[in-house]
């Protein structure tokens, strides 16, 4: 899962969630602000493309999301990279909706390890030179990370996938 946000630091809130399953399927949505979602960071909307009033005009309802999410994720657990952040602005979503996630978010460093997280930055930069620099999107970044993982996992002796995790 990734989450792009308003900013960083307090007062900022989710603008943007996706994920990819491990079947490839993928979801991805706009968060409307909540009337108390104020916060704005110029520098944020460059990096991911993504204005105030593109959420405005097209974004969906906290309440909305949180269900929609809730759908597809019920019982499951979901990685994020980034998972102090992602967990802040999850938080926010379903506070806004009024109820808790029917899914957990998990930190994706603690399944990957720490010999292979070590190799992280380079496998990471290895898969987003060879996709072509995809958008900074919340749904492109979770793919990058799905491969990310997946590369990572790959024992290259016996070409034995570990990725049980994310079934």
């Amino acid at each position: 899962m990734d989450i792009e946000a308003s900013g960083f630091g307090a007062g900022s809130y989710p603008i943007e969630i996706g994920f990819v399953l491990s079947n490839g399927d993928a979801y991805c949505t706009l968060i409307a602000p909540e009337s108390d979602w104020t916060h704005w960071d110029d520098s944020a909307q460059q990096a991911h493309g993504i204005s105030r009033i593109t959420l405005l005009k097209h974004g969906k309802p906290a309440s909305v999301v949180a269900l929609e999410l809730d759908c597809l994720l019920a019982r499951s657990t979901i990685y994020s990279d980034s998972w102090c952040h992602d967990y802040s602005w999850l938080g926010r979503l379903y506070a806004a909706a009024g109820w808790a996630p029917a899914f957990k978010l998990a930190s994706l460093h603690s399944v990957v390890g720490e010999v292979k997280r070590s190799r992280w930055d380079e496998v990471k930069a290895g898969v987003l030179l060879r996709d072509g620099g995809r958008r900074h999107r919340a749904s492109a970044d979770a793919r990058v990370l799905q491969l990310t993982v997946a590369e990572l996992m790959v024992d290259r002796a016996s070409g034995d996938s570990r990725l049980d995790f994310l079934a």
